[in-house]
């Protein structure tokens, strides 16, 4: 029976079936209608952001897909096939960009230290994985697993780390400052907070020190002034310098981030723990920090972004991440002038990278939101 033939029927009081809610009240209609055209201002600025998607986007589709050429060996060779971008440099250089130089017959070892990662970062993000227990103390042992793979030893053949380039220079500068830089910052919010007057000092010192220097200063410390302050002969690598300064600064801002959580938890939460006879630890460690971390996960995650794509200013130094690749690639006179095509793929690069990081935060704050029903 349809709706119509139910309306008109007429039905004993208390039999009337069911209607179905009317096509505005619920769904992708009522959607539209309350975002996009609730009000004057919405529908004026959704008249222009669909003329803005109409002017750009086409010209950018038809640029950089419709009348792109995909192979070739020169630049002037993807001028001879199409008038739009030239994706054939990506192709061509696209192991330079993954891979740095490292030596082609080692490369199995980045591809085995990519797929631990990934067995590594699961237990760690995935609550209901397998054996989570037993796969937590890999993720623990993981960057000393893939440091031994990376640069090699005990029965791999040494890679200098200035073979190092592309995106893998990116993911060990990222995935190490991000690692290391939440326990140490950690413990810099609860020596800010502490009530030794030593230890309180030492911690404010050094992060006021490092919110009040850039990076790049940093960098540069690292890479020259700091061999003025070592023993003559004296070898440090500066990769590892690098990674040092990175985590160190980005332990600085997490320190901040991390004591605002700790501000924000309620004193009777503390008091409670006291009063359950929890020592200074276990207070922290079972009740304090899980929900100051809990509330912290917004600005934690920020800081992980802005670290991530801050590995870029290594370039400065002469280490060569992606941008770098790019730039020394485009020196060859055969491909000269395609710095679009590199500063686009670059971007989006980091765009799914980032983007899958802020994706991961909402879902954890959804989940550990005590009052969302799931």
């Amino acid at each position: 029976m349809n709706d119509a033939a139910a309306t008109t029927r007429k039905y004993p009081p208390g039999k009337h079936p069911s209607l179905p809610p009317p096509g505005l009240a619920v769904g992708p209609l009522l959607w539209i209608k309350e975002n996009l055209f609730g009000s004057v201002t919405n529908t004026v600025l959704t008249a222009l952001s669909i003329w803005l998607l109409w002017v750009t986007i086409p010209p950018l589709l038809h640029w950089g897909i419709i009348d792109a050429a995909f192979t070739g060996e020169s630049r002037k060779d993807c001028q001879a096939q199409a008038s739009g971008a030239c994706w054939a440099f990506i192709q061509n250089r696209f192991e330079l960009f993954v891979y740095g130089f490292y030596p082609k017959a080692e490369r199995w070892r980045v591809n085995m230290a990519a797929l631990l990662l990934a067995v590594a970062l699961l237990p760690v993000l995935w609550e209901k994985t397998p054996y989570r227990s037993k796969l937590l103390v890999f993720s623990c042992a993981y960057p000393f697993v893939a440091g031994w793979l990376l640069i090699g030893g005990l029965g791999l053949k040494p890679v200098g780390t200035d073979r190092f380039g592309g995106f893998l220079l990116t993911m060990v500068i990222g995935v190490t400052g991000i690692s290391f830089s939440l326990p140490i910052g950690v413990l810099l919010a609860l020596g800010r907070q502490s009530r030794l007057p030593v230890l309180r000092v030492v911690s404010v010192s050094f992060i006021e020190f490092i919110r009040g220097v850039p990076l790049i200063t940093l960098l540069f410390v690292a890479s020259a002034m700091l061999s003025y302050f070592l023993p003559p002969g004296t070898n440090f690598n500066l990769l590892l310098r690098v990674l040092i300064m990175v985590t160190l600064f980005a332990s600085g801002y997490m320190a901040e981030v991390v004591r605002g959580g700790l501000q924000a938890i309620p004193k009777g939460q503390y008091e409670a723990a006291q009063s359950m006879g929890l020592g200074y630890w276990k207070q922290m460690r079972l009740v304090v920090l899980p929900q100051a971390l809990k509330i912290s996960i917004p600005g934690i995650v920020n800081t992980f972004i802005a670290l991530y794509k801050d590995t870029t200013l290594v370039i400065i130094i002469g280490l060569l991440d992606p941008l770098g690749i790019g730039r020394s690639s485009l020196a060859d006179s055969k491909w000269q002038g395609l710095s679009s095509e590199v500063y686009i793929f670059v971007a989006i690069f980091f765009f799914i990278s980032c983007f899958g990081m802020s994706r991961y935060a909402l879902y954890l704050e959804r989940k550990l939101d005590t009052g969302h029903k799931r």
